[in-house]
């Protein structure tokens, strides 16, 4: 037994070993999941994922997901242990500890950077990256300027001429996680909900929801939640989770409803067609401010 256990974990190394690469210490995920989260520093039992730990409400299942979609990924996100608090990015407690079901096992950063928009990008963009769609990641400056991962990570770097940000030849090896997570890190500093808003497109149909779709609406302030799970039962009814992160900068956090306490923390889609908007516990958003990643 221990040495079936043995050849399947160094069968698993060899594996991404030949996909990503000698430098494994870039690379960080549960071997238990197919699914790769690479900020993750320690293997993580797939048993504390979003859908191991958040049963459906009766009668109703997961609605299938693509293998490697973005939806899936999301549904397996690791999650810390229960009763985990919110944390702020200066390492104190959330002041409201009341909103959340459960806390995704991320890194906040130790800046107040990654705030409502910022961690729907952060997930968006970890996403792109653990699939190696590098092409694909690219958010806007709130001015509407783009700045893509791809040119990032070609070895260059912005910097600000008569306020525009402009591509400059850097002498840094950009291709590793870690420079990944300074690029995040520079559009977290000039993006927000107004910029994301603008890049996201609208659904039109509430009834087309998946996980992924974002709830945003785009000011100074503004707020954003990201869809994270969907369930339907056969009557074609829907409810969906969905998790943010706020003012400071603090823990991506799985709301519960505590406008609907029986419920929580799943979402009626009903409910929110019927009231025209959907009340989280410290935003409410209007139905058209529904969008998703084009």
């Amino acid at each position: 037994m221990l040495l079936r256990l043995i050849v399947s974990v160094l069968s698993s190394l060899l594996f991404y070993q030949h996909s990503y690469g000698s430098n494994l210490k870039e690379i960080s995920f549960a071997l238990d999941s197919p699914y790769i989260y690479s900020w993750l520093q320690s293997n993580s039992s797939d048993l504390n994922t979003v859908e191991k730990r958040i049963p459906t409400p009766t009668g109703f299942k997961r609605v299938p997901v693509a293998n490697n979609s973005f939806e899936a990924w999301l549904r397996n996100l690791p999650l810390k242990e229960k009763g985990s608090k919110v944390m702020l990015y200066n390492g104190e407690p959330k002041y409201r500890q009341d909103v959340h079901e459960a806390v995704v096992d991320i890194d906040i950063g130790k800046t107040d950077l990654q705030q409502c928009a910022d961690a729907v990008m952060r997930l968006r963009a970890e996403y792109l990256y653990a699939t190696k769609q590098y092409n694909q990641i690219s958010f806007n400056f709130t001015n509407g300027q783009a700045i893509s991962y791809s040119e990032w990570r070609k070895g260059n770097k912005i910097v600000f001429k008569n306020n525009k940000a402009v591509w400059v030849p850097d002498s840094i090896d950009k291709t590793g996680y870690q420079s990944f997570k300074k690029y995040y890190n520079l559009i977290f500093a000039y993006a927000g909900t107004y910029s994301l808003s603008q890049e996201l497109e609208s659904v039109s149909n509430l009834k087309d929801i998946k996980a992924g779709d974002v709830f945003i609406y785009g000011g100074f302030p503004g707020h954003a939640v990201i869809v994270i799970d969907v369930v339907q039962n056969q009557k074609g009814e829907k409810y969906f989770l969905i998790a943010q992160s706020y003012m400071p900068a603090q823990s991506i956090h799985i709301l519960k409803n505590n406008a609907n306490p029986d419920l929580s923390p799943w979402y009626s889609l009903s409910e929110i067609k019927r009231e025209m908007k959907i009340y989280t516990p410290e935003w409410t958003f209007e139905v058209s401010d529904l969008k998703r990643f084009k």
